[in-house]
């Protein structure tokens, strides 16, 4: 209910409801001046990629929902020590660091 009233702070409605229920509950006031949003949509699980240069790859994956903006979604990919996943990541970041430091190679670089 707190990300509802951070995101419609004029919501006639939903604020008289707050009104309403801290009038009415204890547990609610102090609950609702804790001011305690604890609200994560989180997923995980595997993936699979087949890249270009090492192969197939089984990554993990975890996402976070970004409250803030719908259908926005944080999601990081790794691989478990010890897997050919991991190897491969190894590989690939060595690899572009190397291509990233030949001044023989005609790619250009993407500014950081």
């Amino acid at each position: 209910m707190r990300v509802e009233a951070a995101k419609n702070p004029y919501d006639r409605e939903l604020s008289n409801l707050i009104g309403e229920l801290s009038t009415r509950s204890d547990a609610f006031r102090t609950m609702w001046g804790a001011h305690g949003v604890h609200v994560f949509t989180f997923t995980e699980g595997t993936k699979r990629f087949l890249h270009p240069t090492v192969g197939e790859m089984e990554l993990v994956h975890e996402s976070l929902n970004l409250l803030g903006d719908e259908g926005l979604a944080l999601t990081v990919y790794s691989a478990d020590p010890g897997t050919p996943a991991a190897d491969a990541l190894k590989l690939l970041a060595s690899w572009a660091a190397t291509r990233q430091q030949d001044p023989a190679d005609p790619q250009p670089r993407p500014e950081r």
